[in-house]
């Protein structure tokens, strides 16, 4: 073997038969094949987790512990590894605390800026800021010139007895004192003299006279003053005085200011976090929205929510009651009732009856139990922090200011704009001298953010509200400013989310990392990112069991003949639609839409068509599929949207909307999970699991044993294994590392009692079934036309690799969408309805190969008489599209506008549009 290559010795993980793979050092390699092949199985469960493991056992021998819960990669030896970095299309942050800003450092380098360079002001005056030196302070006594003396301020802490107070002086060397005026001599006290209730005690450091020549004697006498007198120096020039402090105050009104450090900058620190909202920018507060969700109902018919649960009848029985006194019907909607009756029923207190927010209030007492914590939470809308008006510090870190900014101000530039903004920064030679080291990072630091692609970004951007794609790239541009040399990196198709025009600029990244002297794995189904690649390993030849098998390991050429390969060389490729479907007659419009960074955005969507939503990333594509359509026609067709308001979730504003009256419903198919449970799987979701239970329970052992199809459900209790309540796997905690999930050992992983699989069909029990894949249960339910149905469905969208009982938390964000979209095509045959569809980038994770299945699938629907609209940056989805909405130009408040729409020919034409550009030569039949 090579000095320089990572050897993997034969990998059985998952579904990989034993290969043997040999990847070279310090080089960008590409990970690539269908879908469900091994890429995963080999990068990040076998690689990664040999490398994770190793890191683990150079550490302490407590952190060793760890290494017998975590599942040990099925590989006989890995040679060559370095330590090793997954970057990962997942986004763990569920903290409001955490922002883009905190999560990639640059917020600590903005920190750093405005404790060393920052101009403070007086939070009363706006005067500026000062503080005193023993050099400064003998400068300003020296220029009034005279006899001085200086002296200090007994400090509050040391006021004793007299006679402590004498006795320390005389220990210190100090011997004058002017006591309220008046000065002494501790050698000339006159008997039963007493300072303990003085106002003001000063003791004298040094007289001199105030010539040229004394200013290091001067700045000696202040410097021992303010180190004795706690900060604080007087200059008594009779019949003036001058005072001096160390500490920061006001130079125009000697208002104390806080002292300037980073900790003062930080929201999660209590020196700089808001007092009003400890940090987090908004508070929780009752809102009567969420306690009257629904006006049009009437008292009895439960308007008031809060009251509506079951351990409540008794406040129910009050509540009408304490109407009827008032005068009102508990009938009548709520909205009817006179605003009096309304404000005494929210805010009022009747005898024994208390309104409903003085009752919640009154709960929050009984805060320490969780089900209370929960259910008060229903109705508390986070609102912005009238202290701090959404910034997060107080008032003493926003008195702060670097070029006129203060750091919040900074913070809520996108990063794109802060890049401009720290270019220009105009500061003095002094304090870019002091700043020097500081800006370099920090500009690196943006530039990596915005050259991943995220410069649409604010630094005060939560965390937790980031795409998959998101978070990763943040992942990345922190591994670059980290400058690790000789480390592993693993990335799971870092080209997700992003346009065609960013694409390159990543890619440069990456061959960043790797020129650094780092070994980059890339599992990638990009064209762009392959043709970047110093080395290319495919797997496959197929899915599932048909994969797991080397197919092509080596530089690009020659792999012309694989499945990638001829992709790459145009021997295969997705073609343009001989004849797009035509636009109209029934549309489906927007007028007027603004929300976040729409700007009185006008939309027109001809039903009946695949529609695709494009633009760069931040244009504003979710915004108006997510907030803006999907809930305006969830208003519409359901009566309400499904949002969750006391989370902040809002609705997109439209002035109009026409044509929904064309659609009897809308479904969004997102990549949230399907489940978070390892018992939730695709069989149950598509819910073909109730035919395969009924099977079982025909057989003639279980007839015997009355077993009922209950019996072999791993979700309610009877034949599942009690002890890991049927998910097969436990889940155990790894305190400083994610948490893992092994085996059940009562029963081995299979979720079931022994007895329930003692019944079989064909040999096989009912854990046996569930580790069939679509592909071998459609053979083998050939003769259950429903089952097979929902099955061939599963196939159909790409997914004839999966295990039936495959744990969700297994599943990618792409396969639990594609899942969806199986489904919905199981449901579509069973009604007559014309739907919307609503799909964000579905071509996730998928190969060209499954692509090109994909869209087959897509055009079944829409052939079906349904309306799909997808959001995508794939442009062989975008070139098969009847209609395209092209969004942008630019992203953030660069975007948000519709550059163009119409057929992909017209956005072709478009010199705007940034998707035309790239999709012109797709359509002349050129390479992009």
């Amino acid at each position: 073997m090579p000095e320089s290559a990572l050897r993997v010795t034969n990998a059985r993980q998952h579904n990989l038969k034993g290969i043997t793979v040999e990847l070279p050092h310090r080089r960008l390699v590409v990970i690539t094949g269908p879908s469900g092949s091994g890429k995963s199985s080999l990068a990040f469960d076998t690689i990664y987790a040999e490398g994770q493991r190793r890191y683990i056992e150079s550490l302490s021998s407590y952190a060793k512990q760890f290494l017998e819960r975590m599942p040990k990669p099925a590989v006989d030896r890995i040679e060559g590894i370095a330590p090793a970095v997954a970057i990962e299309q997942h986004n763990p942050t569920v903290s409001s605390r955490s922002t883009v800003g905190t999560a990639t450092e640059v917020y600590d380098y903005l920190r750093l800026l405005w404790a060393r360079v920052g101009s403070q002001q007086c939070r009363h005056c706006g005067g500026p800021v000062a503080r005193d030196t023993p050099t400064t302070a003998a400068a300003a006594v020296a220029a009034r010139g005279g006899p001085v003396q200086v002296a200090f301020p007994l400090p509050p802490s040391a006021r004793l007895s007299h006679q402590a107070i004498t006795e320390n002086l005389r220990a210190l060397g100090f011997l004058r004192v002017r006591v309220d005026g008046t000065p002494w001599h501790l050698d000339d006290l006159p008997p039963g003299a007493d300072w303990g209730d003085s106002t003001e005690l000063l003791v004298i450091v040094d007289r001199l006279v105030a010539v040229p020549g004394q200013e290091t004697r001067i700045a000696e006498a202040l410097a021992l003053a303010m180190a004795e007198g706690e900060g604080i120096a007087v200059a008594l020039l009779d019949p003036e005085r001058l005072r001096f402090t160390a500490h920061p105050a006001c130079s125009r009104c000697d208002t104390p200011a806080a002292p300037i450090s980073p900790a003062l900058f930080s929201f999660n620190n209590p020196r700089g976090a808001c007092g009003g909202c400890n940090g987090f920018g908004a508070v929780l507060e009752y809102d009567e929205s969420l306690v009257v969700p629904d006006p049009g109902r009437s008292l009895i018919g439960g308007a008031i929510d809060p009251w509506t649960k079951p351990r409540y009848e008794t406040r129910r029985r009050l509540l009408y009651d304490v109407a009827r006194k008032l005068g009102a019907d508990p009938t009548v909607p709520w909205r009817q009732l006179k605003s009096t009756v309304r404000r005494e029923l929210l805010w009022g207190k009747i005898g024994r009856f208390q309104g409903v927010f003085p009752f919640l209030k009154a709960l929050e007492e009984k805060r320490y139990k969780q089900y209370i914590r929960v259910f008060l939470r229903q109705y508390q809308l986070a609102k912005t922090c009238p202290a701090c008006q959404g910034q997060r510090l107080n008032g003493d870190a926003l008195a702060v200011t670097v070029a006129g900014r203060t750091i919040a101000q900074a913070a809520a530039l996108a990063l794109a704009d802060l890049q401009l903004w720290l270019r220009g920064l105009g500061l003095s030679d002094h304090a870019r001298a002091v700043a020097r080291d500081i800006l370099t990072e920090l500009g690196g630091r943006v530039e990596f953010l915005v050259d991943v692609g995220l410069g649409y970004l604010a630094l005060d951007r939560q965390t937790r509200t980031l795409s998959g794609g998101e978070a990763q790239r943040i992942a990345l541009a922190n591994a670059l400013g980290a400058r690790l040399v000789d480390s592993l990196y693993v990335l799971d198709e870092p080209s997700i989310g992003l346009h065609p025009r960013d694409t390159d600029r990543l890619l440069g990244l990456l061959c960043r990392l790797r020129d650094a002297g780092n070994t980059v794995i890339v599992v990638e189904h990009d064209l762009a990112a392959i043709e970047r690649a110093d080395y290319m390993l495919e797997l496959g030849p197929g899915s599932g069991e048909k994969g797991g098998r080397v197919v092509h390991a080596g530089p690009l050429p020659g792999a012309g003949e694989t499945l990638t390969g001829q992709y790459l060389t145009g021997a295969k490729r997705i073609g343009v639609p001989s004849a797009r479907r035509p636009a109209g007659p029934r549309w489906l419009t927007v007028r007027g839409a603004r929300h976040h960074n729409l700007q009185q955005v006008d939309v027109t969507i001809p039903l009946g068509t695949l529609t695709c939503v494009t633009g760069v990333s931040g244009s504003g594509k979710s915004t108006l599929v997510h907030d803006v359509l999907y809930r305006q026609l969830e208003a519409r067709l359901h009566g309400s949207p499904s949002i969750k308001a006391h989370l902040g979730e809002t609705v997109g504003d439209i002035a109009s909307m026409t044509g929904h009256e064309w659609i009897q419903d809308v479904i969004l198919i997102d990549q949230s999970p399907i489940g978070r449970s390892p018992r939730s799987n695709p069989i149950t979701y598509v819910k073909a699991f109730d035919e395969i239970r009924e099977l079982f329970a025909e057989q003639p052992m279980a007839r015997s044993r009355r077993y009922t199809p209950a019996t072999f459900s791993f979700n309610t209790g009877g034949g599942r294994c009690e002890q890991c309540e049927g998910a097969g796997q436990v889940q155990v905690e790894m305190v400083f590392l994610a948490d893992v999930f092994v085996p059940c050992d009562s029963c081995g992983g299979t979720r079931f009692r022994r007895e329930v699989l003692d019944v079989r069909i064909r040999g096989q029990s009912i854990h046996d079934v569930l580790q069939w894949t679509v592909d071998d249960a459609i053979g083998r339910f050939r003769h259950q036309p429903r089952l097979g149905a929902a099955l061939w469905q599963l196939q159909q969208v790409g997914l004839g690799y999966l295990r039936l009982g495959q744990p969700a938390t297994t599943l990618s964000g792409g396969e639990a969408q594609r899942l969806k979209i199986a489904r919905e095509l199981i449901q579509a045959g069973k009604r007559d309805s014309r739907k919307l569809y609503l799909l964000d980038e579905p071509t996730t994770g998928l190969h060209l190969d499954d692509v090109r299945q994909l869209i087959a699938v897509l055009d079944r629907l829409v052939d079906a008489g349904h309306t799909v609209l997808v959001i995508e940056h794939h442009l062989d989805v975008i070139k098969r599209a009847d209609w395209i909405v092209d969004m942008g130009p630019e992203a953030g408040d660069g975007g948000g506008r519709v550059v163009a729409q119409g057929p992909p020919e017209a956005i072709a034409a478009v010199a705007a549009s940034h998707t035309g550009r790239f999709l012109a030569p797709l359509l002349a039949g050129a390479k992009p």
